[in-house]
Formats: C-alpha cells, structure tokens, sequence
C-alpha cells in the first residue's frame, strides 16, 4: 500500500504491506531469511502488527491517524529497543571476560555464549602489582655499579644512573647492595667473635677428631639462626654497620666511607612502568575490547527471536504507536465542528504509552538480571542446599551383616566357590 495522503485526511485504510521496503526507516532486519517467496519473517510481521495495533487502537470504529511508514517505523524502533535492551545486559555481564578480545577477529558475538572466565585479564592487572614489587610484570630491572670515594657520603643517582646510563630518564632505586658477606658465611669464621670455628664447635661437641661436615648434623638449627643474629647484631652495635638511606634518588651512605669500594644498584625506569600497561593489548587500541562502547554486539537477529521476544516487541510496538498517535492529535487539541468543538485524546494516549514503554522495559530488565551468571549461580547454589537439607530427612538403609564360610573345593582343574550359611 501506498501512503493514503490527501489535503484532507491522513488515516490507516486498513491493510499494507511492507514488501515495499521504502516504507522501512533502516531496514536493519530485512530479508535475513524468507518466510516464503520474497517476503521476510520482518516485513511479514510488520505488516500484521501494524494491522493489529490500528485495531488494538479503535480501528475502524474510528480512524487512526497514522499511515504505513509510522507503524513499520515504530516497528523497526521497537526490534531495536529490544536489541539494545539484550545487549546491554550481555556487556554488563561478560565484559570482564570480553576485555582485550580481537574485534577484528570477532566482529559480531551475537548469539555465541560466552563461557570465559575474565582470569586472563585480571592476570594481566595484577603483572602490574608484581611489576611494582619486584616478582612479575613487564618492567626491567636493571642494574648498575655505583663507585664511592673515601670520605664522601652524598651521591646523586639521578645524576649518575639516569643521566649517564638512561638518557636522562627518571629512574627508581629499588635494592641497594653492598659486598660484606652474609651472617651465615661467618659463622664458622675464626676471626668472627660471636661465630664459631671449627676448633671450637668440634671441641664443644666432642668431636675434634672428625670431619667439620659433622658441625651441620649434630648442631642444633637454632643455634645456627642465633649465631647468625648475633654476628649481625654484633656488627650493627660495635662496627658501625653499613647502612643508607635515599632521598629523591639522593643516595647518602653510613658511616662515611674511609675508602673508595663499588656498590650494586637494582633499579627501573619510570617511564617504563607506565607505558607497560598497554603491553598485553595487540596492535592498535581499536583492535581489542576495551571498554563498554566497542564490545561487538550488533543488531539482534529478528527471525531467531523467540515467542516471548516477539510478543515484548509487539506490546511495545503498540506503545510507540500511540505515543506517535498522541503526538499527532495533540497537535491541536480540539477540532472545530458545525455547532461546538471536539476535544481530542493526545495527552491521554502519550501519558498511557510512556506507562506502558517503562512498564515494558522494567519487566525486561528485572527477566535478564534474573537469568544473569550471578543470579543462576546464586539459584543453583541454593537449590544444592535446599536439596541437600531434604536429602537429611530420607531414612539410610540398614545393612545386616551374616557370618558365613567360605568353602573351595576343586572339580577336575578349575576352583569353585560355595558359600555355606549358617543361621
């Protein structure tokens, strides 16, 4: 059908068809798939709803303002709300997921399941925890050799690190090294006060007489840790220990040195911690999932939309057709006739429709959010104790046990067993 336009009167005849798809705003959904000859599963059931929603409107006990391309408009609007309704939901519960998917590899994921746990990406966020302290991550550390001079206790790293060895970047100290040997490596040093030499520890055992080896199996662990504390401690309080502290790269050293030695830098760059967290994404940043405005979802598929889909759809079509009608006659509020004036419906008819539109979307809203991940395992882990409770009340079976004997008696070559009861 033709648009029924004339200076007089516009109105729904009573039949269209939506074959003629100029009447479609977009035609996103036409011809997915033919329900026969050339007609679609959408331009068919364009047709009929918008042939039900006149008659839903009074048609044609009274004449309805609205022509072809008002009903298919508002029923393309409709299949599109729907979609948009879905796809919000499935971006709100995959995108932890989805993040950092291809979309050049994935350029539509309506209708596949999405069964990824997101522990790929959160992985991915926590490289950058270890990053900062030292156990994981992207960013180098580094080292370098820092030489001191006798007397001189203040050494600018900035300078001598980032300057000289990086370009002039930031860097970031992260362990200072100094090359007295360990605690433990004394122990057993004649020369260390609080250790223990091989004479000694052998003569306090009473085994001056074998190997030193011995030491490690007849001393107690224990005194071994509180050998190596004291030495520690011992060095700290009568030597003057080594120690440093490091003020915004400014290394200064206790005490100071009374000749020149070499100490050990471990250190990063700051910039790199920075731009290593766009290391795990490929190529350009359009290339992945980043955020909630590029996860590939695209218009719904009319034809696979199930009866309860089509039946949200087609209720919500007949709002939008009486907010458009009631945009139409509120236009003029009231139409003079011979001998008075007749007021007409509009506001009524958008005051209803906006009710039923936010009706619509709050019941659609509150099914998805109750077939949600959360909301199924939350279902199931309650159902799993509710059956759980129920399965206590069953009674156990009671098992009688008999003694019996156990007889084998051989027939040609092959054994046989008898069992004989007795009561």
């Amino acid at each position: 059908m033709s648009a029924n336009l004339d200076a007089d009167r516009v109105r729904w005849p009573g039949s269209g068809s939506a074959v003629n798809t100029g009447s479609i705003p977009f035609g996103f959904y036409l011809s997915e798939s033919y329900l026969s000859g050339s007609v679609g599963y959408f331009e068919y059931d364009c047709e009929k709803s918008a042939e039900w929603a006149a008659k839903r409107m009074g048609y044609p006990i009274i004449d309805i303002e609205l022509i072809d391309v008002n009903f298919y408009a508002a029923f393309e609007e409709s299949v599109n709300e729907y979609g948009a309704q879905v796809n919000q939901f499935n971006i709100r519960n995959n995108l932890l997921s989805l993040q950092g998917l291809s979309t050049a590899d994935n350029p539509n994921i309506n209708g596949k399941n999405v069964i990824g746990t997101g522990l790929p990406y959160i992985i991915q966020l926590t490289k950058g925890y270890g990053s900062e302290i030292g156990v994981g991550g992207y960013v180098d550390i580094k080292k370098a050799a820092v030489q001191l001079s006798a007397s001189q206790q203040t050494y600018d790293l900035q300078t001598l690190i980032g300057t000289n060895i990086e370009s002039g970047s930031r860097v970031e100290i992260r362990r200072v090294f100094h090359g007295p040997p360990p605690a433990f490596a004394r122990i057993y040093d004649p020369f260390s006060m609080t250790g223990m030499s091989y004479s000694n520890v052998l003569n306090e055992m009473g085994f001056a007489g074998y190997s030193p080896a011995t030491q490690f199996l007849m001393t107690p662990i224990f005194e071994d840790l509180l050998r190596g504390q004291a030495i520690e401690f011992n060095d700290l309080v009568r030597k003057s220990a080594y120690s440093f502290e490091i003020v915004n790269n400014k290394l200064k050293i206790f005490p100071i040195p009374t000749y020149d030695y070499k100490i050990y830098i471990e250190y990063v760059v700051e910039k790199d911690k920075f731009s290593a967290a766009n290391t795990f994404s490929s190529g350009s940043n359009y290339d992945v999932v980043s955020d909630y405005s590029n996860v590939p979802y695209q218009n719904v598929t009319y034809y696979k939309l199930n009866a309860v889909g089509k039946q949200w759809v087609k209720k919500y079509f007949l709002a939008l057709c009486k907010e458009n009608l009631g945009m139409i006659r509120q236009k003029y509020s009231t139409i003079p006739i011979p001998g008075g004036e007749v007021t007409l419906d509009g506001s009524e008819l958008r005051s209803e429709a906006s009710s039923e539109k936010e009706a619509l979307i709050t019941q659609l809203r509150e099914n998805l959010e109750a077939t949600s991940r959360k909301a199924q395992m939350e279902a199931k882990a309650d159902e799993t104790e509710k059956m759980t409770s129920i399965m206590k009340t069953v009674p156990l079976l009671i098992y009688i046990g008999v003694l019996v004997f156990g007889f084998i008696f051989i027939f040609h070559d092959k054994p046989m067993s008898y069992l004989q009861h007795f009561i």
